[in-house]
């Protein structure tokens, strides 16, 4: 009977269930290994038990956690007889079983396209459940419910095991104050399981880094504890990357971005053209002949390269939309575990690039054929100086239907082109998403065998037919077509995703404003467009605290800097420092100024988050 339960029967089951966790945690480090692209790597036996090894301080912690509750209902349960603990644990349990469960599985799932652990930047995502799930078929989704409860049963079945204590009767009253005693101390070792010792560091993630192959180093981690630790980032953003003292990152970031248009190299023919600006969803160099040599993929880009101004150095700002879009048309760059357009008090306090034309009377327009309420876009749209917009709300039913995300990019480039030659603004400003070139790569073409490769051969060839069809129009000869990608794409799904051969991305001027083509090999980053364009125009830029006229006389120090989930990437002319922050240490680190690199990479960081926290 549950009275039986007594004393250090209900020690043994608190210690059995806490290390029946602990096993739940390790095993599932191999599964997610296999499921994640492990066994592509080839890695050594030994370097799976390493994965297993290295992650346990974290898998204590999290075991320290889910343990505090029943610990607590033990020490209730002391004085109130009748208090069925093991039922209650076992309640307890299930919620737990899915929770873990859902977490395994999500990370598992989620890792071969986003290329770091879940953290608390999912719930921004699951706010809008129908696009969250929009890279997946409805099968998958079914069959993903499945595994989810299926593996939950596992744990809990797991868990129930653990809770079959070796039963010590007693009755007196008198024992249940030293009893009470023994449990509250072991809310100590709980404690210092939770905090990760009593050194001066607390518990983080990377406790379980152990070496320079970041897929160990992320199979390792907990998702548990990845998503908590990302949860309990104090909201002081200033306080967020704190490397240096005040002096020394003030010294540091002094002359990085320099404001003064003297000398501006002009490549375009009117300091008034109409603009367009088109983003072509996660279109990375790896794509484009003129980056990669990769020639099958967007001849039509790569035509249109021969064209233009072709800036050949270019790194993408961050890795997701809501960053790509921020860098663009506000010249910030991205943030690494947080995203001002989710953040609508302070991204409205950014200067931004339609916001600047529109007060020089130009008319401004924004097409994406998906749900603009997706990652708060909407609220930033109209905060950033849009105003009209158009998404899927604005075709038809069927047409919203023709991607997972919304509607297919023929559709949507066909409306573009049809919205242009109907305008009679005098002067406008038009930003253009696309979305074809997503997960599931799921499009109405069939070029390529590849999937991927045809989904952005697929988008090419929109982009292509829609440029010449703009050429026939007389809205050619006034217009500037700036195109970009939001942010690379990590098509072969191995090494690192803050590679910066996958931040490295096309971006060309062209159209008839353009004087004539050349190529702009100096390094420069995708939040420079900004003031690069009001450069040209002549619009004053200084309040664009992150970006650069990389075409002016002031730009005499060619850098790029990026973003990504966990780090920060510095480029310039003497190396590559890629930093992760979870670790503490590089990545990539070429030996010739390396610890410049880093240290102005860390000001330029420390500077977004200050500048956040202020704004």
């Amino acid at each position: 009977m549950e009275s039986n339960v007594k004393g250090k029967g209900r020690f043994w089951m608190l210690l059995s269930h806490y290390f029946g966790l602990v096993l739940i945690f390790v095993l599932q480090k191999p599964l997610f290994m296999l499921y994640a692209g492990g066994l592509r790597h080839h890695y050594a036996f030994r370097e799976w038990l390493a994965v297993m090894w290295h992650g346990i301080p974290i898998d204590l912690s999290v075991a320290g956690y889910l343990t505090l509750f029943p610990l607590l209902i033990v020490i209730i349960g002391i004085w109130i007889q009748s208090l069925p603990v093991k039922r209650i644990i076992q309640i307890y349990d299930i919620p737990v079983a899915l929770l873990l469960s859902s977490l395994f599985v999500g990370d598992a799932v989620l890792y071969p396209f986003w290329g770091f652990k879940l953290d608390a930047s999912v719930l921004f995502y699951l706010k809008t459940p129908k696009e969250a799930v929009a890279s997946v078929s409805p099968l998958m989704t079914v069959l993903g419910i499945v595994v989810i409860i299926a593996v939950a049963w596992i744990i809990f079945r797991i868990l129930s095991r653990a809770l079959r204590p070796i039963e010590v009767p007693y009755n007196k009253v008198l024992m249940r104050v030293p009893v009470t005693l023994f449990n509250l101390i072991l809310f100590a070792p709980l404690f210092l399981a939770i905090r990760g010792g009593m050194g001066e560091s607390t518990m983080n993630v990377g406790h379980a880094y152990f070496t320079s192959d970041q897929f160990l180093n992320h199979s390792a981690v907990n998702p548990g504890f990845s998503v908590l630790s990302s949860l309990s980032k104090t909201s002081n953003y200033s306080e967020w990357y704190d490397y240096l003292d005040e002096s020394r990152r003030a010294e540091l970031f002094q002359g990085l971005y320099e404001t003064d248009d003297t000398g501006v190299e002009q490549l375009l023919n009117t300091d008034r053209p109409n603009i367009l600006v088109i983003v072509l969803e996660s279109f990375g160099g790896d794509f484009v002949d003129a980056i990669s040599g990769k020639k099958e993929v967007s001849p039509c880009l790569d035509s249109l390269i021969n064209e233009g101004v072709f800036f050949s150095n270019c790194y993408a700002g961050s890795f997701r939309t809501d960053r790509g879009l921020v860098c663009i048309m506000n010249g910030h760059p991205g943030l690494t575990k947080t995203s001002i357009m989710k953040l609508p008090s302070k991204s409205a306090a950014l200067p931004s690039l339609p916001g600047k034309l529109a007060d020089k009377g130009y008319q401004t327009y924004f097409m994406y054929g998906g749900d603009i309420n997706f990652t708060n876009m909407k609220s930033w749209l109209y905060g950033t100086g849009f105003s009209n917009v158009t998404s899927d709300a604005d075709f038809t039913l069927a047409e919203r239907h023709t991607n997972a995300w919304g509607v297919n990019d023929d559709i949507t480039f066909s409306r573009l082109l049809s919205d242009i030659k109907e305008r009679k603004d005098s002067l406008w400003f038009q930003g253009f998403l696309s979305l074809s070139s997503h997960e599931p790569f799921e499009v109405p073409f069939s070029r390529l065998s590849d999937k991927v490769d045809n989904a952005f051969a697929y988008t090419d060839s929109c982009l292509g037919a829609f440029v010449n069809g703009l050429k026939e129009t007389p809205v050619w000869n006034n217009l500037l077509v700036m195109i970009l990608p939001d942010h690379g794409f990590r098509y072969t799904k191995t090494g690192l995703s803050s590679d910066p051969h996958v931040h490295h991305i096309p971006v060309l001027w062209v159209g008839g404003a353009v004087k004539k083509p050349m190529v702009i090999d100096r390094f420069t980053g995708q939040s420079d467009m900004a003031a690069t364009i009001l450069g040209q125009l002549g619009i004053d830029h200084s309040d664009f605290r992150f970006s650069r006229n990389v075409l002016a006389d002031s730009y005499t120090y060619p850098f790029s800097f990026y973003t990504y989930n966990n780090g920060l990437c510095f480029i310039d002319s003497t190396g590559v420092t890629l930093y992760d922050d979870d670790a503490s240490q590089c990545l990539i680190n070429d030996s010739f100024g390396s610890e410049l690199r880093l240290d102005r990479g860390k000001a330029i960081l420390q500077t977004l988050y200050d500048d956040l926290e202020s704004r």
